[in-house]
């Protein structure tokens, strides 16, 4: 099998320091694809850049919380149990995980689709902000009814098939290997597309770390890289004095931007026989035809506490 990188933008919308990196990264194709989020502070001017553009591949990062203290934001649709005592998001995917409705959830999710439908926007695959809805605190998952939305679109979500054994954060999650099989057997079962593994590198700056030796294990990746599709995602941002003030590891943000446009990125990238490819080729090509009866199994599934609210599926 060849190598396939999905190279995603996350955060597109948060503010104008991260517009400006991922305009410029998709405009130059140095990245396969971006995420919006609808909730953000600067999602009206990505959403007026892109809708000029529907040729850029484009998703939506479906955001349930709000994690910076000096950069916060409400829900679309204003749900009390989405907020915390100041009115915005949770910070924490345990703060929401822990008081958020199901049924406020599930509107906000909703909302958010309609959101970048009214801004005219083609959206060709779904992800999640901070991996709220996927059940990562406490175990309180929102999956079903994420595969369920993107099923019903036809688009492929942030899930992956496999876990890549030399991924130091995701490989070393006990038991994680279980919990993903049902979660894949339903994504085939509704036929949204999912990549083979997901890629991760730590958001924060490490002990010791510079942008040499950031570069340095990023570059090695793609040397390292498993055949078949996978994804990774960075979170670009142009140098901004303010935000670097309120915002931890700004600067982790400028250096992924600046390693985007590194010829030495560019060139092992090449030397590594490595294809960028986006989510339409997940969407077209990885995806098991739909079970005629995906829809009843889903209902099952999700009947499980609908007398209580709180109650959702594990």
């Amino acid at each position: 099998m060849s190598k396939y990188l999905i190279l995603n933008c996350d955060d597109f919308g948060q503010s104008l320091a991260a517009n400006k990196a991922i305009m410029h990264l998709l405009e130059e194709g140095k990245v396969s694809s971006a995420t919006i989020m609808p909730p953000a502070p600067a999602f009206r001017e990505a959403a007026e850049w892109a809708r000029s553009r529907p040729h850029l591949p484009l998703g939506l990062h479906l955001t349930l919380t709000s994690e910076f203290s000096g950069l916060r934001w409400k829900s679309l649709t204003g749900r009390a149990s989405l907020h915390d005592e100041s009115g915005f998001m949770h910070r924490t995917v345990a703060d929401f995980e822990q008081y958020a409705l199901a049924k406020d959830v599930k509107t906000e999710m909703r909302a958010q689709f309609q959101a970048v439908k009214k801004a005219g926007l083609r959206i060709i695959h779904v992800d999640n902000h901070m991996g709220s809805l996927y059940g990562l605190a406490t175990g309180r998952s929102f999956l079903p009814h994420v595969l369920w939305q993107c099923a019903k679109r036809g688009m492929p979500f942030r899930i992956f098939r496999r876990i890549y054994p030399k991924d130091r954060f995701l490989a070393s999650i006990p038991g994680a290997e279980k919990a993903l099989a049902p979660v894949v057997a339903l994504a085939d079962t509704l036929g949204v597309g999912i990549p083979d593994y997901l890629l991760s590198h730590p958001y924060h700056i490490e002990e010791g770390e510079t942008y040499d030796s950031f570069k340095r294990s990023l570059v090695l990746k793609l040397y390292d890289l498993p055949e078949g599709v996978s994804e990774t995602y960075i979170h670009p941002a142009v140098p901004d004095a303010q935000l670097e003030k309120l915002i931890p590891s700004w600067s982790k943000r400028v250096w992924e931007y600046r390693l985007m446009l590194d010829p030495d990125f560019a060139y092992a990238l090449k030397d590594a026989k490595v294809t960028l490819t986006n989510y339409a080729y997940v969407r077209d090509h990885m995806r098991k035809p739909r079970i005629r009866a995906a829809g009843s199994l889903l209902r099952l599934m999700l009947a499980g506490g609908r007398h209580d609210s709180r109650q959702e599926l594990h």
